[in-house]
């Protein structure tokens, strides 16, 4: 992975934050498209959703691949 790689990953990752922070739905199906997380950042993200109580968000990241 070269740091551009790394730089895209993590603000990637950072989007993904805001966006289930947000409740934007259709923002976190874009950022997610068909990457895959590793089982942290799923479980991060998970956790994240649930604390704003957003079902739909859950769902969508519970049917994201794991890498």
């Amino acid at each position: 992975m070269t740091s551009k790689d790394n730089a895209n990953s993590i603000a990637n990752m950072e989007g993904l934050q805001s966006a289930i922070v947000a409740g934007e739905t259709a923002r976190v199906k874009e950022l997610l498209g068909d990457r895959s997380l590793d089982e942290l950042q799923k479980g991060y993200l998970i956790e994240l959703a649930e604390l704003n109580n957003d079902s739909e968000i859950i769902a969508i990241l519970k049917q994201a691949p794991t890498a």
